[in-house]
């Protein structure tokens, strides 16, 4: 037979960890990122217990929104961001493969012969007119052409990309 002189604990009839998932599920919800929304149901969930401390509560899970609620409202009236940018949301694209893809061509024009060469860096530093690269290293425009197409071919070989393939297939 239960005694029933025994004070009632309060948070033997509450779930906590069911609470706090519903809590960080609702504060997702309304805006928080994932950390902020860790924190806050735990600040709930702390504010719940002192409260649920000095009295009990009929509805502690009703109780624990309306805490979660006024915690979000002083949030966004202290002017904070409720939704920082946390690193799994960043939309920058990894750089990572293109600085390897680059390299990689570095030094196959590297590996070129010295004239072909010498005509493959003046493309990569942003040269793209034949005229331009005939004039800058005294040769005529044919030859300057037909060495940045033999370079082309030799570097799509090494690279390991089939003949007439777009360099941007590298990247």
């Amino acid at each position: 037979m239960p005694d029933l002189c025994k004070p009632i604990d309060p948070f033997e009839t509450t779930d906590m960890a069911a609470l706090c998932a519903r809590l960080h599920r609702r504060a997702r919800r309304l805006g928080a990122a994932h950390s902020d929304a860790q924190d806050l149901s735990q600040e709930t969930l702390l504010r719940l217990m002192q409260r649920m401390a000095r009295a009990p509560l009929d509805a502690p899970e009703h109780y624990a929104m309306v805490i979660l609620h006024n915690l979000m409202r002083a949030r966004w009236r202290m002017g904070k961001d409720p939704a920082p940018l946390e690193q799994d949301a960043a939309t920058t694209a990894p750089v990572a493969h293109g600085r390897l893809a680059v390299q990689t061509l570095c030094h196959a024009i590297a590996a070129l012969p010295h004239d072909q060469a010498r005509i493959m860096q003046m493309v990569l530093a942003g040269e793209n007119s034949p005229a331009v690269i005939a004039a800058t290293l005294g040769l005529p425009v044919g030859t300057v052409m037909s060495r940045l197409a033999r370079a082309r071919v030799r570097l799509r070989a090494r690279i390991g990309l089939d003949p007439g393939t777009p360099i941007t297939e590298l990247l």
